[in-house]
């Protein structure tokens, strides 16, 4: 690993775009002791980003990553970029999910940031190399892509452009595991990077599986809650496929039953989206929450997602 001992600590974080992903970073942040400023220039961002992270409070205590001292009340926040960004050791992004709106941010904060200042965006899929183009430090942008909420769910995926140095992807690595996070490094770009490709491609087979009334919204959902998803809360597709050849292993398993998942694979879908579809979609994924709103749904999600983790932590 790079040598990154020359480096200022990071005591300071600016988050620019607040929103639902900026305000748990935020949350996390703060809970770690950092100091934490957040900028966006929506007139309601302030009001919204404090009450998502004294909602996120209850739940980071309870799960013991609230360092001694930490408080939510140091939140700071600043609507112009240019006065956030000053002192600041690190820089998560987390604008909206633009090509050309990100690539004039990263530009307006290269000419702002002293050079060794890293700037990870959130982006959920764009490609680091066209983001940093315009930039004249490209070597500290870097893609540091979070999943919802961020204060809870430890992956974030690390990925750097054409022009990112080895150094900033360590660094923003070390940085994340510090925080109790589980970063991954990937070895080339493309689009949606890893995770957000896996469930795309599971959701395609959800929405044709629902296309074809081969079951209902809700039943579908089921299929992947109530089965495989608890074992991929453990493990990942592949060692659950290597669980799944006994003591023969993957080599076991794909000797038995490479064949017939073949034969799947080639029977998988590809629909066509068209607007009837949505609404069927919509009016399934309804019904299935039934009377539940967002603000419960998010709730219940939390709270299971906080046992959970206890539980994986133990």
């Amino acid at each position: 690993m790079t040598d990154t001992s020359s480096h200022p600590a990071i005591r300071r974080v600016a988050i620019v775009g607040a929103g639902t992903i900026g305000a748990s970073w935020a949350a996390l942040f703060l809970a770690h002791g950092l100091e934490v400023v957040v900028s966006d220039p929506a007139a309601d961002a302030e009001p919204l980003t404090r009450a998502r992270v004294a909602a996120a409070w209850p739940v980071l205590n309870e799960l013991g990553r609230v360092a001694a001292g930490a408080t939510p009340d140091a939140l700071r926040f600043e609507p112009d970029l240019s006065t956030a960004l000053q002192g600041a050791d690190f820089v998560q992004e987390n604008a909206p999910e633009r090509e050309d709106f990100k690539t004039d941010l990263f530009a307006r904060m290269d000419a702002i940031l002293p050079p060794h200042v890293i700037v990870a965006s959130s982006s959920s899929g764009l490609i680091m190399s066209r983001l940093q183009a315009r930039c004249r430090h490209a070597g500290r942008f870097v893609i540091g892509h979070p999943f919802n909420p961020p204060h809870l769910i430890p992956l974030v995926e690390v990925v750097g452009g054409d022009k990112t140095s080895a150094d900033t992807i360590d660094r923003c690595i070390d940085f994340y595991r510090q925080l109790g996070k589980y970063p991954i490094r990937l070895n080339k770009e493309v689009p949606g990077h890893i995770a957000n490709r896996l469930q795309a491609a599971l959701w395609r087979e959800a929405i044709h599986l629902a296309a074809e009334n081969v079951a209902s919204v809700a039943d579908i959902d089921a299929a992947v809650s109530q089965g495989p998803g608890l074992r991929w809360a453990l493990f990942g597709p592949h060692m659950t496929f290597n669980l799944g050849g006994g003591a023969g292993g993957l080599a076991h398993f794909m000797d038995h039953l490479l064949g017939p998942v073949q034969t799947w694979w080639d029977d998988l879908g590809t629909p066509d989206v068209t607007p009837a579809l949505q609404r069927r979609l919509i009016e399934g994924v309804n019904a299935e929450a039934g009377s539940r709103n967002i603000a419960d749904l998010v709730q219940t999600r939390d709270a299971q997602l906080t046992a959970l983790l206890k539980v994986l932590q133990r």
